[in-house]
């Protein structure tokens, strides 16, 4: 007699703000509801951009997800007869997200996270860099520089602020390519307010 063990495995969609990361998310998570998959959805309390209780890119496409503040809370809500976990905008998750994403795909469950893989300085954005090391499947999906049009993958903060994180669409931020980046313009014109 043989016994078959599901196999889980954990799938990271990452680039800059406007490379349709969420859209992409989206597409797979109806793709899965599509095969009747059993499908959660979670997103972090900090994202309030669009909808408070869903997922939305900015083309708008939209999917109901469960609001949680922490990786804890997350694994608290995780029903035990899912077989998809979507997650969006992960940096805004603690470090505890990666353990909980290894956790869930050690279950058998297909995890599914997007999520910003550099900050306004064109750093690192933890725990994404955690993400890409433990992930399956890797995608890194690119915008287009406001600039140039060429590809771009870094998200250019466009208003005055230090913060690490500034939740906001294109009201504070464009996508620039490594030639357009000015990865110290945000916090320079802080400075010049201040004066």
């Amino acid at each position: 007699m043989s016994y078959q063990h599901p196999t889980g495995f954990i799938e990271l969609i990452c680039g800059p703000m406007f490379s349709g990361k969420s859209e992409e998310l989206i597409r797979r998570l109806r793709r899965a509801q599509i095969a009747r998959q059993r499908v959660q959805v979670f997103k972090s309390s900090l994202d309030d951009r669009y909808d408070e209780q869903q997922i939305v890119s900015h083309s708008e496409q939209a999917l109901k997800a469960v609001v949680v503040k922490s990786s804890d809370e997350l694994m608290g809500q995780v029903d035990d007869r899912v077989e998809v976990v979507g997650i969006d905008e992960v940096q805004f998750f603690d470090d505890g997200i990666v353990a909980a994403c290894e956790k869930m795909a050690n279950l058998g469950k297909r995890v599914i996270v997007a999520g910003l893989d550099l900050d306004y300085r064109g750093v690192p954005f933890e725990p994404v860099p955690q993400l890409m090391a433990v992930a399956e499947y890797v995608t890194k999906a690119l915008a287009v520089c406001s600039r140039c049009g060429a590809p771009a993958s870094r998200s250019q903060r466009i208003t005055a602020s230090d913060e690490r994180i500034v939740v906001g669409a294109k009201d504070s931020y464009e996508a620039r390519c490594r030639h357009h980046f000015e990865p110290d313009f945000s916090t320079q014109l802080a400075m010049e307010l201040d004066k």
